[in-house]
């Protein structure tokens, strides 16, 4: 889990800079198994309603930075979620 935090504080500092498979082993330590790994995309499944899914794609080994911000913002609603309990 340290690694991945900082990964998650490197996501935050420059999302235009992210390697894939770093977003990958943040999404499954927070997501758990992608519902889909397709060619080009990888989808989990969120646990709530609304938007049900985070959709990350490979981009030449980079993560592409708009999904990198969905990332960050459904960990945060994950966090949120937890803390309510």
């Amino acid at each position: 889990m340290v690694r991945t935090a900082k990964i998650v504080d490197q996501m935050r500092r420059e999302p235009n800079n992210v390697r894939f498979p770093d977003l990958l082993k943040v999404c499954e330590e927070y997501f758990g198994t992608p519902r889909q790994s397709g060619a080009s995309h990888v989808v989990f499944k969120m646990p709530w309603q609304g938007d049900p899914r985070i959709n990350i794609q490979n981009d030449k080994g980079k993560a592409k930075a708009y999904q990198v911000r969905q990332v960050l913002l459904a960990i945060a609603k994950l966090k949120e979620q937890q803390d309510e309990y």
